[in-house]
């Protein structure tokens, strides 16, 4: 570039960067919109020849103009895809550099926890600091050191747009990855989003939870209480989640305390059951106060089938914590015929491979319920009357005291 040339370019940047220090967030408005159309997908390189080497000066003047107005929304959504294009730029150490010296992490994670962000802001917000984590483990770090995964996470979790959870999630995935010091954040931070009210953040979390588990690889027993509470979603989808999670925390060891909360919520206690007085009529309440019961009863029914399925050791450590008793007191479940019918299949597993569990079965139930529970048990409930029901409700098998007693003579 000729030294003629080099002055027009320094002389128009100059006059650029006046008219910005100049002007009012109107004009700043339209200057952005201008920038954006003519320079989105620039690299570093042909950044610098727009602005005559000074691109840097610009960048400072953007930064700190959103630094000081970010709390009152002005030309927010501008300003982050105007930073985006220095950070997204190849080559754009130099400009990632300037951004974080100047407090631009904790600048975007302000913006998260803003309640009047508006919800495309928070996404764009989300996405500068995904380039930021994408640069490399100390980048990461940085993130996490101000208090980023709590930021991140409460922004998942209240978020009303699917587009920016889904952008949080897999923010924190990357936080997890390559960040050996501080995955067990992210981790336990995952752990208390399993408690939110969202049901599209919870199958985002449960999903993301079975990848940063086994990044971790030590599981947290408080992971337990949680999850298995999940199982109470009336969404399809976040109870697939909790299964696939579930099945996966069985090679950990918090199996036991697992186990052991599976098997107990085949036998709900209805005390202290969370009342929707949506209705005045006594039978809809008593139904819609028990359905998230049943729900998690049955869901922890087919939970305990596929993990017996999948192990003959982990089907006899639920025979020790009498599942095949709870199984058909499940089954005895006239409220909620999917619980029945759960129960059912995954007593049909116990009792098809154990000839002990058959025998104290079939005596319990009496020959007729026997044979039709064997001859198609997906369907038994339907043809259950209140006696039958009332047998299996009322149980007493303890296969467990078999297995000790067997176990001790050998």
């Amino acid at each position: 570039m000729s030294t003629s040339k080099e002055q027009a370019a320094i002389s128009k940047v100059m006059s650029f960067l006046q008219e910005w220090d100049q002007s009012n967030k109107t004009v700043r408005s339209r200057m952005l919109t201008v920038f954006l159309t003519q320079n989105t997908g620039k690299t570093c390189p042909e950044l610098e020849l727009e602005f005559a080497q000074v691109a840097s000066l610009f960048l400072a003047r953007l930064t700190a103009w959103m630094r000081l107005t970010y709390m009152f929304g002005t030309c927010l959504g501008l300003q982050l895809k105007a930073v985006g294009v220095f950070l997204s730029a190849a080559s754009n150490h130099r400009y990632l550099i300037e951004f974080l010296e100047v407090g631009g992490v904790l600048t975007l994670l302000e913006i998260l926890g803003q309640k009047q962000t508006k919800e495309e802001d928070k996404a764009e917000a989300i996405r500068l600091l995904q380039i930021v984590s994408n640069a490399g483990r100390k980048y990461k770090e940085l993130i996490c050191e101000s208090y980023g995964v709590r930021a991140i996470a409460e922004c998942l979790a209240k978020s009303k747009t699917e587009g920016t959870q889904e952008t949080a999630q897999a923010l924190l995935e990357s936080l997890a990855h390559g960040n050996p010091k501080y995955q067990n954040q992210v981790y336990r931070g995952l752990i208390a989003l399993l408690t939110c009210t969202s049901p599209k953040a919870q199958q985002l979390v449960l999903q993301t939870l079975r990848i940063v588990q086994d990044i971790v690889k030590e599981a947290h027993p408080s992971i337990i209480g949680p999850l298995l509470n999940l199982l109470r979603s009336l969404h399809l989808e976040v109870q697939y989640e909790a299964i696939e999670l579930i099945t996966d925390l069985r090679q950990y060891e918090v199996r036991p305390a697992l186990l052991t909360g599976l098997v107990a919520l085949l036998k709900p206690a209805m005390e202290g059951v969370q009342t929707y007085k949506i209705l005045e009529d006594p039978e809809m309440t008593k139904m819609t106060e028990s359905l998230p019961v049943f729900v998690q009863q049955a869901a922890a029914a087919k939970a305990l089938r596929l993990l017996a399925q999948g192990s003959q050791e982990l089907s006899q450590e639920l025979l020790l914590l009498r599942v095949v008793h709870h199984l058909m007191y499940a089954m005895g479940n006239q409220e909620h015929a999917d619980a029945q019918r759960q129960a059912s299949l995954a007593l049909e597993h116990f009792v098809r491979t154990y000839p002990v569990v058959e025998e104290h079965v079939r005596r319990t139930m009496g020959i007729n319920l026997f044979a039709a529970f064997m001859h198609k048990p997906e369907t038994l409930y339907m043809n259950m009357d209140d006696i039958q029901a009332d047998i299996l409700l009322s149980n007493k098998v303890n296969i467990s005291e078999v297995l000790e007693h067997e176990s001790s003579e050998d």
